[in-house]
């Protein structure tokens, strides 16, 4: 009697840490999943992928002159925005391509949809962010 007593208590001991274990691995899942829910919503910004893109080949290709290396730095090229050019697709199109005095023409260097691409991304830039 006094072994199946100590049996049983081994046992119960046992099922009590392996549901102790399995409620903290749960808990950790549960974790887990709203961590990766909440970051799922912090990088969702609300862009398509044509202006994620425009954003990518933006900071590659135009941040050099157009975006401040740091914050209060001032830029080369001014800040752009879906102000730029009045907004118009087309001018913004030909400033890419085609460049000004200051700024060298892209029409070599990006693809018509990166170039599209980056347009689309300004369109989502306040102009209130370029002051």
């Amino acid at each position: 009697m006094k072994r199946s007593a100590a049996i049983r208590s081994a046992v119960l001991s046992g099922v009590l840490l392996l549901a102790v274990l399995l409620s903290g691995v749960l808990l950790l899942g549960v974790l887990a999943a709203g961590d990766a829910s909440a970051q799922q919503t912090a990088t969702d910004d609300g862009l398509t992928a044509t202006q994620k893109l425009g954003r990518q080949v933006f900071a590659q290709s135009c941040g050099i002159c157009h975006l401040p290396p740091q914050i209060n730095a001032r830029t080369y090229g001014p800040l752009l925005s879906k102000d730029t050019a009045g907004g118009s697709d087309e001018v913004i199109r030909g400033l890419i391509s085609e460049g000004t005095p200051r700024m060298p023409a892209f029409k070599h260097y990006l693809e018509r949809a990166e170039i599209d691409a980056i347009i689309a991304y300004l369109k989502t830039v306040p102009a209130t962010a370029t002051r």
